[in-house]
């Protein structure tokens, strides 16, 4: 059945085409199919029941359907074909096919419940054409039955692979000649059907004719498609496609096109009028239509929203209710601090600083319509330590500079000199006191980025000497012994590809090529747990905004949520077609968003481990995604050098930002999001208007409905900066609490 979403498609034979059954004058017998109403090239509409051999063909229709019990069918067919009620209880005499030939008998009693239909090929849509003329094969009795197997088996198989070409190019040429506004969205269909024609020769061992076709038909296909069609080329043999990842994805997953509703019924009526099963055949197997009603989009609508493995996302996947607004913060008191008081205000007017300390209390007591019960997913418990960070957090908030297009950040670059463990992952802490790096040799590297030291915890021996009671206790149960500017942590097997620090900073994760994820300790600097679920490299793992929870996904296209305290996963985000290349935590905690190989975004509910978001438009395998401080919009970068962003709530791509030369690594928000910061494989921090590019989106309801985006082509204005380094990749970037910007890379002489 085909899968097509706001008008399913009604594939009964006597209702949507009415079976035309004509004689070619050599026995042979051909089916046209057309629309209700539809006429033939002479203007009138031909009888179904127009000679005795479509008379007999009739009756065998007839007959089979009676034995199957289909009786509301059987009336609707005798109605079609003007037959009386009695009509194919009567036997049928041969003169009545006298002039093809002589055809056989066929009675109620006589014929078989298998046996009909071997001369017609009825264009259905459900399935493909029998490419030779059907044989008659004798029965017992010496008359000629026809056998349904042989039909069924002409069904089953595929077309003359002669005809393939001829085909598609029919399609092509239909295509180009119909109305600009519809031939953008028809157009579509060119890449899935290339794809799975050539699928099917190969399959069915027509290689040279594969070969032909591709090298025909590849250079048509758009350009994004490229990696693909290498891939594709490689499978010229049947043997190349068992246990092919990239066959499997195209075999088993619906290439879902976005059709207005004007442009598929052309390309229905064309197809139902030439006969065209095979590419039918196609587009009911492999493709999902999601049709909606109004204008037909346009090449660059269409353009924005394409390139992915398996087409646009679902316009159903991206209806679910998004709770995208930020928790309610606890209540905490801010002590003042005097002395930052007294030397930032000489005159002695405190009162200016209090009404920033009260708009903050004030903004934290207020419940955001958009966002989630406190209580919809289990979140730790603030303990005392989590409530001073979050005063020190305000205390800093206080102090943060605000940034816009005349007063964009000052940029600290940290170079990895002499990085020849090779560099795969680096990461801050929230508070930017501590650096961690993720290297090829299997090791992970935490430094100091301030003065103060890292510090191992007391042996256990020397911890039962100590006062537990003394106000300094936790800097008394450090071993100054053991200090130093930077830690080396030992225990996974492969290159470290993901790292994550604690929002407490008590703990560092990383994810690696040995299928593991190790969750550190950074008071004993020792592994406290490795996390086994994934059999593959696992490329990326984050904490929680809230600490606790964690993701992680890798090459087994399946992203998982833990909890630290559980060494299984809680959830199981299954959906992505290839590699999940990296993953980020929605400020709320309640969402999980990963970007894949694929070349889409997914974004995951927590709580139901549903998708709720499959977003489209990179041309390439997506690496790094990041949430604005307010939840409502997403950043995300690909190997295509294009930033897109998007409205979380209505599933849209709401800008297009262009500039990099090479791969996105690193994406970041300004602590009020004001700014976006990217960094790339080309060596350059961009600083883009994020302010400007949010407030000239206008969605309606028509829009988030059908996907009509319009994108400005505005990069340029929103292009606030761009940073050169020496020779140095960008793989990470963090705004500290008073928007420092801080990006880091190895350096590449």
């Amino acid at each position: 059945m085909a899968a097509v979403q706001d008008g399913q498609l009604n594939l009964e034979v006597e209702k949507d085409i009415k079976t035309e059954i004509t004689n070619d004058g050599s026995g042979n017998i051909n089916a046209n199919s057309s629309s209700p109403g539809s006429t033939s090239s002479g203007g009138k509409a031909k009888s179904p029941a127009g000679s005795g051999e479509d008379q007999q063909t009739l009756l065998a229709v007839l007959q089979f359907l009676k034995r199957n019990k289909l009786t509301e069918s059987v009336d609707i067919l005798r109605r079609e074909a003007g037959l009386s009620a009695d009509a194919d209880d009567s036997p049928v005499s041969e003169s009545a096919g006298a002039g093809s030939g002589g055809v056989p008998n066929v009675s109620a009693d006589g014929g078989d419940a298998n046996s009909l239909l071997s001369r017609v090929s009825i264009a259905t849509p459900v399935a493909p054409p029998a490419t030779a003329p059907p044989k008659v094969v004798a029965a017992s009795g010496g008359e000629d039955q026809p056998d349904v197997n042989v039909v069924l088996s002409a069904y089953s198989q595929q077309g003359d692979p002669v005809l393939y070409p001829l085909y598609y190019n029919g399609l092509k040429k239909f295509i180009e000649s119909v109305l600009d506004c519809h031939r953008a969205e028809l157009s579509q269909v060119f890449y899935p059907l290339f794809v799975h024609m050539y699928l099917e020769l190969v399959y069915n061992n027509h290689e040279n004719e594969a070969k032909q076709f591709f090298e025909k038909f590849s250079g048509d296909q758009e350009c994004y498609y490229e990696e693909d069609l290498r891939i594709l080329s490689s499978m010229s043999k049947k043997e190349h496609m068992k246990g092919n990842e990239t066959m499997l994805d195209f075999r088993t997953s619906k290439f879902v096109l976005r059709i207005s509703r004007d442009s598929y019924q052309l390309l229905k009526r064309h197809l139902q009028e030439r006969q065209n099963n095979q590419i039918w055949n196609i587009i009911q197997e492999h493709l999902y239509i999601d049709i909606f009603d109004g204008m037909p989009r346009s090449k660059s609508q269409i353009d924005a929203m394409s390139g992915s493995l398996a087409g646009e996302g679902k316009r159903d996947a991206n209806k679910a209710k998004v709770f995208y607004g930020l928790l309610k913060e606890p209540e905490i008191e801010v002590p003042l601090d005097d002395e930052d008081e007294e030397a930032e205000n000489e005159e002695g007017k405190p009162k200016k600083k209090k009404p920033k300390k009260d708009s903050m209390g004030s903004k934290s007591k207020k419940q955001d319509p958009n966002a989630p019960q406190q209580t919809r997913i289990p979140l730790p418990e603030l303990k005392d330590s989590d409530k001073l960070d979050k005063i020190m957090n305000m205390k800093e908030a206080t102090k943060k500079i605000r940034l816009g297009p005349d007063n964009l950040p000052s940029i600290c670059f940290y170079s990895f000199l002499n990085a020849y463990q090779g560099l795969t992952a680096v990461d801050f802490t929230d508070d930017s006191s501590l650096i961690a790096g993720g290297f090829a040799d299997s090791t992970v590297r935490v430094w100091s980025v301030t003065p103060k030291k890292l510090r191992r915890v007391k042996s256990a021996a020397d911890l039962s000497n100590i006062d537990k009671e003394s106000d300094d206790v936790l800097e008394r149960i450090m071993d100054e012994k053991t200090a130093s500017e930077s830690k080396i942590l030992y225990g996974h097997s492969g290159p470290v590809y993901g790292i994550s620090f604690s929002p407490d900073r008590n703990y560092l994760l990383s994810s690696s090529e040995d299928g593991t994820v190790r969750l550190w300790s950074l008071q004993t600097f020792t592994c406290l747990v490795g996390y086994k679920g994934h059999n593959y490299p696992v490329w990326d793992t984050q904490f929680s905004p809230y600490g606790y929870y964690f993701i992680s996904g890798g090459h087994d296209r399946v992203a998982r949520l833990w909890a630290t305290d559980h060494y299984q996963p809680l959830r199981m985000f299954a959906g992505h077609l290839a590699d999940i290349t990296c993953t980020r935590f929605h400020p709320n905690s309640n969402y999980v968003a990963t970007g894949s190989a694929d070349r889409t975004i997914r974004l995951w509910d927590v709580l139901t481990g549903n998708c709720v978001r499959i977003l489209t438009g990179h041309k390439g395998p997506v690496h790094s995604l990041a949430f604005s401080p307010n939840g409502k919009f997403m950043a995300s970068g690909a190997t295509d050098g294009r930033v897109l962003l998007w409205d979380v709530g209505h599933g849209l791509m709401v800008g297009e930002l262009k500039g990099h030369t090479d791969t996105i690594y690193a994406l970041r928000f300004s602590r009020d999001g004001e700014i976006l910061a990217s960094g790339s494989m080309d060596n350059t921090v961009k600083l883009w208007d994020t302010l400007k590019a949010f407030d000239d989106v206008e969605l309606d309801d028509f829009t988030a409905a059908t996907g009509h985006i319009h994108l400005p082509e505005n990069s340029q204005e929103l292009l606030l900066g761009t940073y050169m380094t020496k020779s140095t990749p960008v793989i990470h970037l963090h705004f500290t609490r008073r928007n420092l910007l801080l990006a880091a890379g190895a350096y590449n002489p």
